[in-house]
């Protein structure tokens, strides 16, 4: 497919000699059914794997830029469109910290711009499962790791659970590294995560320890890993879900401020090991207590801006599927009708940056 690209270059570099928006027009609309013609070659003889989509794609990004050319009222513009969509398959433009190619903007129509996400189905795609309760949906990091991290970086995610970031590290051709304090849960998590597929070789390590007072220096001197360059949080909600009875797990925690205490701990003790001009991002919800509502993300958020990070982006996610009010919609809505109280639906994904 990419030698047929090439063709179109130079198939479009003539069109730029062509004098008539008739005679372009007609030429364009060649390329187009000669495009569309491969890409249903290539859909019909091969598997449906994430190198088939993305060729799939790429191909409806060009068709779309073909149709613009197409429908061009000028000579001028047609051309305008023409040497953009050659930068776009021969050049490639990408930003400091991810793989995209803002030449082809475009194509990345799945990737979320918007400080509201609306996800409304986990992804159970390759090994990824939705048995562990409190994990976090794999979309997440997913949007997150293709814009902030490009393939062969380290990612660190502090709480490990079920392994979700790390399988989509693994997916998307980063290294990850991941910690976890209860044994049994980092054994399963490993097993995930050795099951998931990667076209790029890529490293996994897994330490089995407390955050809060884990040497992360050491740790990662002893795997040859020099530092990280993007870091995600995914803690629990305090004592909404009692993951453990460890007295060091957070969601065993007495109080609220040996909450924050414990986890501000976990940001100092990772704040040297990210690079310069990356990025942190911290996923969690509120909880209600006692008749009142805790604003537990913007306490712990209050907690990493202590620490000397830029607030780039506060991010709500809704997601309908969750376990906790699955089959008790209609009981919920008793509740809130009748405590005066909201319903929770969102969850908080706070994007920091390390100056």
């Amino acid at each position: 497919m990419k030698a047929y690209h090439s063709k179109i270059i130079e198939s479009l570099r003539t069109l730029l000699e062509l004098k008539s928006l008739v005679r372009i027009r007609s030429r364009v609309q060649d390329i187009k059914l000669s495009l569309e013609a491969k890409s249903q070659e290539t859909h019909g003889v091969q598997k449906k794997t994430t190198n088939t989509k993305a060729i799939e794609k790429k191909s409806t990004y060009v068709l779309g830029e073909l149709t613009q050319i197409h429908n061009a009222r000028t000579i001028e513009r047609a051309k305008y469109y023409i040497r953009r969509l050659v930068r776009a398959l021969s050049e490639t433009k990408t930003g400091k910290v991810n793989d995209l190619n803002l030449r082809r903007w475009k194509e990345y129509d799945d990737i979320l711009t918007d400080s509201l996400w609306i996800l409304k189905k986990r992804d159970t795609g390759g090994a990824h499962s939705g048995r562990y309760w409190g994990n976090f949906i794999p979309q997440i990091p997913n949007q997150l790791l293709r814009r902030y991290t490009k393939k062969g970086e380290w990612v660190l995610d502090t709480f490990l659970g079920s392994g979700t970031t790390l399988i989509e590290s693994k997916r998307l051709g980063r290294h990850g590294v991941g910690v976890e304090l209860q044994r049994t849960v980092a054994a399963s998590a490993e097993t995930s995560i050795e099951q998931e597929l990667s076209l790029d070789p890529t490293r996994t390590e897994i330490i089995v320890g407390d955050s809060s007072t884990l040497n992360f220096q050491s740790e990662l001197k002893q795997r040859n890993i020099n530092g990280v360059q993007f870091l995600l949080m995914h803690p629990p909600y305090w004592d909404i879900i009692k993951f453990s009875k460890d007295k060091r797990d957070l969601s065993n925690a007495k109080s609220i401020d040996e909450f924050l205490f414990q986890f501000g701990k976990i940001v100092d003790a990772t704040y040297p090991l990210l690079d310069k001009g990356r990025y942190f991002a911290l996923v969690i919800g509120d909880k209600y207590s006692h008749g009142q509502w805790v604003p537990l993300g913007f306490y712990t958020m209050q907690e990493v801006l202590k620490r000397g990070y830029l607030l780039k982006s506060l991010i709500i996610k809704n997601f309908e599927d969750t376990k906790g009010k699955r089959n008790q919609k209609e009981l919920w809505r008793y509740r809130a009708l009748a405590g005066g109280f909201y319903i929770f639906k969102h969850e908080y994904i706070f994007l920091f940056k390390k100056e």
